[in-house]
């Protein structure tokens, strides 16, 4: 028997690496919002108000339905938390790193 090892989840539900990528970069952003909320002790109806959606959203985007999420939406939600991702790459060590940064 075969053992299949993967280095993403999304890899293994998927053949496609493109839409592997894509559901795992909206994980990661949807992890990112529910830290943010956390570290400021915001309960649903805060997140709700602060993000200008109705409660069952929220709900939606704290139990991860990440289907329910585009890449942009996510984004924008962040923008709304003062929030912006800054990509940048290191030629020297071929990496791409994403910081979350405070927007100015």
């Amino acid at each position: 028997m075969t053992q299949l090892i993967y280095d993403n989840i999304f890899d293994a539900i998927t053949d496609d690496p493109a839409e592997a990528a894509d559901v795992q970069f909206r994980a990661d952003l949807m992890i990112t919002l529910r830290k943010i909320f956390e570290d400021r002790g915001w309960k649903q109806a805060d997140v709700a108000t602060a993000l200008g959606v109705p409660q069952p959203r929220v709900s939606e985007l704290m139990r991860g339905k990440i289907d329910l999420f585009s890449a942009d939406k996510l984004i924008g939600f962040l923008a709304k938390m003062n929030v912006r991702l800054k990509p940048s790459y290191a030629s020297n060590e071929h990496r791409v790193t994403c910081e979350v940064v405070q927007a100015a």
